[in-house]
């Protein structure tokens, strides 16, 4: 109840702020944003997930992303998720949950958008098997990286989309990722998307998936979101569903 009441009165007190843009976030979509935190702002987008595939289901509660803008062309990044996976076998169920490998990393503003060329950053994490539970630490460190780009098509419509690599820390061979994103300004207050994704890795059948969410700006600085997906290849999830918040703070 005492941790309710804290999250409770800070997400109130956000609602104080001024800051003259809204939020830009990396979720609730698979496609992540190419602008930054701003300059001397504390950032947090948190969320909780459940993701189904046949009889077996995972938990995220939560994924929770902390971003600090230090300067126009640098964000720093760390990355924590606490899960809960859950697999059955016949008649018998398995059950573990922990903290996933913590990842830190940045993101570094690249071009900025001109005529058809996309307003593009890069993202780029690794995970840190010690900064994690046992049951999930992996014998090598996870590096990722992607590369974040939008195209404005008016005042209300953007499309974002991602390319990049990921490696899971057991393997050297990389997982391969896609994702490209319609979003939609619906008035002041509210946002919506459609997107399609996908990860490609070497011996393995391709994951593609769709999903669609949607946001609302309590303010400039204060967004919820829900948003919910399909598999539509045999080796991608069958489905999921998510909600969560994010939220930013000066710190100067």
């Amino acid at each position: 109840m005492k941790h309710g009441f804290v999250l409770l009165m800070t997400l109130l007190s956000i609602q104080q702020l001024h800051a003259q843009e809204k939020i830009e976030t990396d979720r609730p979509d698979q496609t992540e944003t190419p602008v930054l935190t701003p300059v001397k702002y504390f950032q947090v987008e948190v969320g909780f997930n459940k993701e189904n595939k046949g009889n077996d289901y995972r938990l995220l509660h939560p994924t929770a992303l902390l971003k600090y803008g230090i300067n126009k062309k640098l964000e720093l990044r760390l990355e924590a998720t606490a899960a809960t996976d859950n697999f059955k076998s016949g008649t018998n169920s398995i059950k573990m949950n922990g903290l996933e490998p913590i990842e830190i990393g940045t993101k570094i503003a690249l071009l900025e958008e001109k005529g058809l060329r996309p307003k593009t950053s890069l993202i780029a994490h690794v995970g840190l098997p010690p900064l994690g539970s046992k049951i999930y630490r992996t014998p090598h460190l996870s590096p990722s990286f992607r590369f974040t780009m939008q195209n404005t098509i008016s005042s209300t419509v953007a499309i974002g989309y991602n390319v990049g690599a990921e490696w899971d820390g057991f393997s050297a061979t990389p997982t391969w990722l896609y994702t490209i994103a319609p979003g939609f300004n619906l008035g002041e207050k509210w946002y919506t998307y459609v997107e399609a994704f996908g990860f490609i890795a070497k011996y393995q059948k391709p994951q593609h998936s769709v999903d669609a969410g949607i946001a609302y700006f309590v303010n400039n600085d204060l967004k919820l979101d829900v948003s919910a997906g399909l598999g539509l290849s045999s080796e991608a999830l069958d489905n999921y569903i998510a909600v969560g918040f994010s939220f930013r703070l000066p710190l100067y």
